[in-house]
Formats: C-alpha cells, sequence, structure tokens
C-alpha cells in the first residue's frame, strides 16, 4: 500500500509512505508514483485521540500510546 500525505504534523508537508509485503515501511518526500486510487481520508490526531475519516471504511476513533499533532489529507493507492 502506498499512502500520500498532504499536512502538518509529519516530517514533511507533502510525503508518501509505502507499505511493503513483509511489513516493513518507508517514507519519502513529495508525491512519487505510479498512483492507483484507493480511498481519500482526513486524520486528525490530537494528543492520545487519533480520528480518521475515509472514502471507503468510514470514520474511525483509536487511542495511540504516543501523543501527537496532525492535520492530514491523505490518499491510499495500491
Amino acid at each position: 500500500m502506498k499512502y500520500i500525505e498532504f499536512g502538518i504534523g509529519n516530517k514533511w508537508f507533502i510525503r508518501t509512505e509505502t507499505e511493503l509485503a513483509d511489513g516493513t515501511e518507508y517514507e519519502e518526500r513529495g508525491i512519487t508514483g505510479p498512483i492507483n486510487f484507493k480511498s481519500a481520508y482526513f486524520r486528525i490526531w490530537v494528543s492520545k485521540t487519533v480520528c480518521i475519516i475515509d472514502t471507503k471504511e468510514g470514520f474511525k476513533k483509536t487511542i495511540k500510546s504516543r501523543r501527537a499533532f496532525k492535520f492530514i489529507f491523505g490518499i491510499c493507492s495500491h
């Protein structure tokens, strides 16, 4: 899976995170292709609470162990 994200809270304002089949992941600055659209999402992370609104999976709310502030728009790609 590939996640292209725009917003504050990540290392870069625009980044691409790629998850490989073996579970490892890496991130790159900017947008890397190819992009095969799967869904779009907003992620709002305040303190330990993360709320995600996704076009495919709907609304999700989770609690993380670390504190952060992020406001992200993302595209999920195959």
